[in-house]
């Protein structure tokens, strides 16, 4: 499952319907993202994205995922529009057979969301606007699986 979404979501909700009846995988491993305030001077984070576009581009480096690291299973939920600081922003699931392919999994799908999907990130806040980019840290983590 690959969604965007403008509405909050529960990250619990989302996992206990993922994990139910999977008899015989081993391992569930999740990442909940939160918008953070970044000490006061983000007051909304806005992400936008091209419905159809950014879905399929998700969906080519999650196949990439269940290749890479025998997935069972995978779940993305990521939303778009206005975020307030403390809600949760994406939520990542992978299924394994065992716990090292699911935490693996759900690294490299993050670290392919935070650096390279297709989203255009502004803070909002007292000084204004700002678009948003990639760390060092964040491309480094990502240049890492290669």
């Amino acid at each position: 499952m690959i969604r965007l979404t403008e509405a909050p979501f529960d990250p619990g909700a989302l996992l206990n319907e993922f994990s139910q009846g999977r008899t015989e995988t081993g391992a569930v491993a999740t990442f909940t993202g939160i918008a953070r305030a970044e000490k006061g001077s983000t007051t909304v984070l806005e992400l936008e994205a091209y419905p159809g576009f950014t879905e399929a581009e998700i969906g080519r480096i999650a196949e990439q995922a269940r290749r890479r690291f025998g997935l069972h299973d995978f779940a993305i939920l990521h939303r778009i529009g206005k975020i307030a600081p403390g809600e949760a922003i994406v939520f990542v699931a992978t299924a394994a057979g065992h716990r090292r392919a699911a935490f693996e999994a759900c690294d490299f799908l993050m670290d392919y969301l935070k650096s390279k999907a297709p989203f255009w990130k502004k803070e909002h806040g007292p000084d204004g606007e700002r678009w948003v980019e990639p760390t060092a840290q964040d491309l480094a983590d990502r240049d890492r699986w290669n």
